[in-house]
């Protein structure tokens, strides 16, 4: 049997960083804040990043099939928190946030992250409530050093 109280103490165990995953359809723009991504492959090189069913963000990747993710750098915690909420209940979240289009996908990506990866969509897994999504890094770039947000460290809990 499973115990739920322990599964759910030991799935928040798993490390994660935080990123802003940028998307684009059409000539509609959405960010939001992803903890679950991961490397997959070296060669060719693949990201997981999974993303919540139901949301605007996950049907725009589902249409267009890429995706940007800005590396946030540690002091950045309120630029998490203002990813967090839909779309739908704060409007435009790149409203006074630099960024611009990336090259490779047009998806906004933030200009004071540490970098960046975007994305084409190659595989998908559609099992419970979030799709994981397999992504192959088509380009990248560095704005800057500085250490990782992560998870961990803002208190938060997204997990279990």
């Amino acid at each position: 049997m499973l115990d739920q109280k322990a599964k759910k103490t030991m799935l928040r165990k798993i490390p994660h960083g935080l990123y802003i995953c940028g998307v684009k359809e059409g000539e509609e723009m959405n960010g939001f804040t992803v903890s679950w991504l991961m490397q997959a492959s070296f060669e060719p090189p693949l990201v997981v990043n999974c993303v919540k069913k139901g949301t605007t963000s996950h049907e725009m990747i589902k249409n267009t099939q890429v995706f940007a993710i800005s590396f946030l750098e540690s002091g950045q915690k309120d630029l998490a928190a203002s990813f967090f909420q839909p779309k739908t209940r704060v409007g435009n979240k790149f409203e006074h946030v630099e960024f611009y289009e990336g090259e490779a996908t047009g998806c906004p990506i933030i200009q004071d992250s540490l970098g960046y990866i975007e994305c084409k969509v190659v595989g998908t897994v559609e099992k419970g409530d979030h799709t994981v999504y397999v992504g192959e890094v088509i380009a990248s770039g560095v704005h800057r050093e500085g250490d990782q947000l992560l998870l961990s460290s803002t208190g938060w809990e997204y997990g279990g």
